[in-house]
């Protein structure tokens, strides 16, 4: 993908779902001192590298600014693992530069092509949550440029409410110009798995709450087409670290092996009957053997970036794009809650395809922090016409449950019930108007849930 210039273009701009578009003026700076001269006080936004799946990185008709090109590192603590670097390093590069010294991302999200300032603005979560939380647990401390122009660092010890609010905070308060983050220590880039084939919800769950205690890692893969007495059959996906001892000798030579880059690339938008029933059924059978059929080691690749190794996988969804819909609700009445979900899912028509499911922990971030104990669910919807009435019924039984939904993935929610999943939503509007009274940084998603105010005659 070519650069943008830094002095900027006017090009439309989509995330990673295609869907919505909107047309913006992307400004990509070479340096911190650039990024501040650049900022638009009319209205702006981050982006790093368009992984966020709805609108959370547009900004129609005015500034975005691309983040991909401040991407140095500052400084690295090889034995306590400590990571300084500028908000633009991607994981991806972390892991390259990185894993064969031993040390890897404490939390990871399902892609490695995310920088750290997303992280950050999404409070990104991995299939570890339930052990080992979100991103926020692995930051040390972070540096703001704010809309004033100046540049604010915050920890947990040092301007803790800017610290905290900017973890989900999804760019609002301000451009994560640079973050110290902690590392883990590795003896290998594998990983101990094992795939746990179940037949229904029931059993899944249950697969869950023996297994969660004893591996740091787990993830499950729900057929999305099974009903009746079937619903929510699949496979879980356990895991852990694996240590120099669990490799087999051909493996055991190169312990800390990482990726070649990816194998493939969808170079198009696929046409949009490539999507329909037989298309669902083929990909969600295929995905169901070779997970229930996956090795007892894997690479990190395999374990946590599977789609990685496809690049632009998003274009097989066609030029109209996908959702992909997350929610998370408690454990409390958790089962009920989510057989009724998944009823009606697969009862709506709306071919679904890829899906995750997960249990999470006790929550671990920020005032708009996506993760709380209980569990969430992923599922992408190409987008048809009538997408926005079922996430609008999904929305509802989410809020009910007492559940939320994930800005992140989120392209539809409504500032309404947006306030009602979000509780601690007035504690953060009161650190944005400390951070930035006048609404400088902005995007479509803040203005549609009502993080800012939207335009007039909106």
């Amino acid at each position: 993908m070519t650069r943008p210039p830094t002095q900027g273009s006017t090009i439309e701009l989509s995330g990673w779902g295609l869907y919505p578009r909107g047309r913006c003026h992307l400004v990509s700076p070479e340096s911190v001192g650039e990024l501040e001269r650049a900022l638009d006080r009319r209205g702006t936004i981050a982006r790093g590298l368009g992984r966020s799946y709805g609108d959370p990185a547009i900004n129609s008709d005015g500034q975005v600014l691309g983040m991909e090109r401040l991407d140095r590192y500052l400084g690295f603590d090889e034995t306590a693992g400590i990571l300084r670097c500028e908000g633009g390093v991607s994981l991806a590069r972390i892991i390259a530069d990185l894993a064969p010294r031993g040390w890897f991302p404490m939390i990871t999200p399902g892609t490695k092509y995310v920088t750290v300032g997303g992280c950050i603005a999404n409070d990104v979560h991995g299939k570890g949550h339930h052990a080992q939380g979100s991103f926020a647990t692995s930051v040390l401390a972070i540096r703001v440029l704010c809309a004033d122009g100046t540049t604010v660092t915050a920890s947990r010890e040092e301007n803790s409410d800017l610290f905290w609010a900017s973890f989900g905070g999804m760019g609002l308060l301000g451009i994560v110009v640079e973050a110290t983050l902690k590392l883990r220590a590795i003896e290998t880039t594998f990983y101990r798995q094992k795939a746990i084939v179940l037949n229904d919800l029931n059993e899944m769950l249950d697969a869950f709450d023996e297994n969660d205690s004893v591996f740091p890692y787990s993830v499950a893969y729900i057929d999305p087409i099974a009903t009746g007495d079937r619903l929510g059959r699949g496979v879980l996906t356990v895991g852990d670290h694996a240590r120099l001892g669990d490799l087999p000798a051909g493996l055991a030579k190169h312990p800390l092996r990482v990726s070649g880059g990816q194998l493939v690339t969808v170079p198009f938008e696929l046409p949009s009957l490539t999507l329909n029933p037989i298309t669902a059924r083929i990909v969600n059978a295929t995905i169901k053997t070779v997970l229930a059929q996956a090795g007892s080691i894997a690479h990190y690749e395999k374990f946590f970036y599977p789609l990685d190794a496809v690049g632009h996988w998003n274009r097989g969804y066609g030029p109209r794009g996908f959702t992909q819909y997350q929610f998370v609700i408690p454990l409390v009445d958790g089962r009920r809650v989510m057989r009724q979900i998944l009823q009606a899912i697969v009862s709506s028509g709306s071919l679904p395809f890829l899906n995750i499911l997960k249990r999470m922990g006790k929550a671990s971030g920020g005032h708009l922090s996506f993760p709380f104990e209980g569990y969430t669910f992923a599922i992408d919807f190409p987008i048809r016409s009538d997408t926005a009435r079922l996430t609008s019924r999904l929305d509802a039984m989410v809020e009910e449950a007492g559940g939320r939904i994930y800005l992140g993935k989120d392209a539809f929610l409504d500032a309404e019930t947006f306030r009602v999943m979000y509780p601690r939503l007035d504690e953060w509007l009161a650190i944005k108007r400390r951070y930035d009274l006048n609404d400088v940084f902005v995007s479509d998603q803040a203005r549609r849930v009502g993080l800012v105010p939207s335009r007039p005659g909106a």
